[in-house]
């Protein structure tokens, strides 16, 4: 009997070995040349910066279709490789805002974002403080603001001695870092309108000039169930003081705030109008779409996503928005992916599950063609194993300047236990990588959870694993260009992806959900 154990330790040995061998082989297939000869290609200036629906986007949904063409893949919707989905730009042509007898300008005086629907708003305002609900603290407390426009302060609620009311210490909470948090819990107050103090805005608004004069765009309306959002809109100090009821009174307000250390709100007594002319205009954009089925037949019917987003901003009369790192490494590193599980499909070894790379559009104008993929799903979500999202990995930031051999990832442990020790696991077999989750903490002011494509996924109730190499000197700039991309380093993450999807797409039963998602 121990002869026989011994037989059969010493075979599964083999096989393991053999497993690990495997998956090392097609790993390596992922090199920084070949990724290198895609990027040269696709951060271009010929590609004109891959802005959504734009002819420089179109060329790259045909260059990664030709080249999932080549590896012998065959189109998985409708015999085509890419899922066509319906899109609308919003210009801003004319705007002005009133408060009683003072009128302010678009962009001069008060911004906006596209996203919703009505032309004008009005109401009466109301101040909301900062306009934040939390444990132990309600700046709605007591008010009706249903109907009304409520005005509030940017950041949150500090003591005297510089500490945050709601975090109790002198870190700030998730309300500091995020206006979205406001806008949401205003519409939830049914409130008809939000209007929030910039009290940077000259030198924000030189920021975000470029979407400002550019249409926003959004999933078409007429063909989504996209919901409509509140509209928001952000005030110069001398709007905001209007806003308020005059100098005097905004003055009495701001007295007040330091000194109560709670929550501040108030009838402010003036009415407010906001006229828009707009124009629209409907295009489509496209998802593009790799499926390598799985090898056995129950576990093909599941399904391992891996996306990493190929558009960018595009460009303006003077210069092209590369976006080499944004989001070509990533880009290009799925495209690798695709081809290592290809090969193993050609020799035989192809993954049990089946694995669906998809290259999505329209992250930079809002996740637009990964919320249509979950809202129009080729493949159910229910057997969807886990998304892996890429998204910015060819670079360093200033935290890691003297240490290129790292990774942010962020929400492997927010719905999958199973998933987070996964991925450890491949990258101390594999590729030994520092794996940084400081962006993985919720109250992170950066949010970026949300801002990745991988976003969508989790809201189904899908693992995720967003790999991130942080923000640096050349983001959403003309600089962001091949030549700067560390390609070495690029390969070894795609490597860990790699692995991470092979495990997946191979181990005996599928990774359960048993966390309750702590992002809200």
């Amino acid at each position: 009997m121990k002869k026989i154990l011994m037989i059969v330790a010493v075979l599964w040995s083999g096989l393991t070995i053999a497993q690990d061998s495997l998956a090392t082989r097609y790993a390596n297939t992922i090199t920084a040349e070949e990724l290198s000869e895609h990027l040269m290609v696709l951060a271009s200036d010929e590609y004109e910066g891959r802005e959504t629906g734009k002819k420089g986007q179109k060329m790259a949904a045909k260059y990664i279709s030709a080249y999932f063409s080549n590896l012998g893949v065959e189109g998985c919707v409708n015999g085509a490789y890419t899922q066509e989905f319906p899109l609308r730009t919003e210009r801003t042509n004319r705007a002005t805002l009133k408060v009683g007898e003072n009128a302010y300008s678009f962009y001069d005086e008060f911004y906006f974002f596209p996203g919703f629907d009505a032309s004008e708003v009005s109401g009466d305002l109301v101040f909301v403080g900062y306009g934040v609900n939390s444990e132990g603290y309600d700046d709605y407390a007591g008010l009706d603001v249903k109907g009304k426009v409520v005005v509030a302060l940017p950041g949150e609620p500090k003591r005297k001695d510089g500490s945050y009311v709601i975090s109790g210490s002198n870190e700030p909470s998730e309300w500091s870092g995020d206006w979205r948090l406001k806008r949401s819990l205003a519409q939830e107050k049914g409130a008809k309108a939000l209007l929030m103090l910039n009290e940077d805005y000259d030198r924000y608004l030189g920021r975000i000039k470029y979407y400002l004069e550019n249409p926003g765009m959004r999933l078409d309306m007429e063909r989504t169930e996209r919901e409509e959002v509140l509209p928001t809109f952000f005030l110069s100090n001398a709007a905001f003081i209007n806003a308020l009821g005059g100098e005097k009174q905004q003055k009495k307000i701001m007295k007040k705030l330091p000194k109560k250390g709670s929550s501040l709100n108030k009838e402010v007594g003036e009415s407010v109008t906001i006229n828009m002319d707009r124009s629209l205009d409907n295009f489509t954009s496209e998802n593009v779409l790799c499926y390598i089925p799985g090898s056995d037949e129950e576990m093909a019917k599941e399904l391992v996503v891996v996306t990493a987003h190929y558009d960018h901003v595009g460009r303006n009369e003077e210069e092209i928005f590369n976006g080499a790192d944004d989001d070509g490494s990533g880009t290009v590193t799925v495209l690798e992916i695709a081809e290592a599980f290809k090969q193993a499909v050609d020799e035989g070894n192809g993954p049990k599950r089946s694995v669906l790379i998809m290259t999505v559009s329209g992250e930079e104008k809002g996740l637009l063609g990964s919320e249509w993929y979950v809202t129009h799903p080729v493949f159910p979500l229910e057997n969807t194993v886990a998304n892996l999202n890429v998204d910015m990995i060819g670079r360093v930031d200033e935290q890691h300047a003297d240490n290129e051999n790292y990774i942010y990832l962020i929400g492997s442990d927010k719905l999958s236990t199973e998933l987070h020790a996964i991925s450890e696991e491949m990258n101390d077999t594999y590729t030994k990588i520092d794996l940084d989750y400081t962006y993985n903490d919720p109250k992170d002011p950066n949010r970026f959870y949300y801002r990745s494509d991988h976003y969508n996924f989790a809201k189904n109730n899908i693992p995720v694993i967003f790999y991130f190499s942080g923000v640096h000197e050349d983001y959403h700039q003309p600089t962001d260009t091949p030549d700067k991309i560390m390609y070495e380093k690029t390969a070894n993450i795609g490597k860990l992806i790699f692995h991470t999807a092979w495990e997946l797409a191979n181990r005996k039963d599928k990774i359960k959900v048993d966390v309750q998602n702590d992002f809200e």
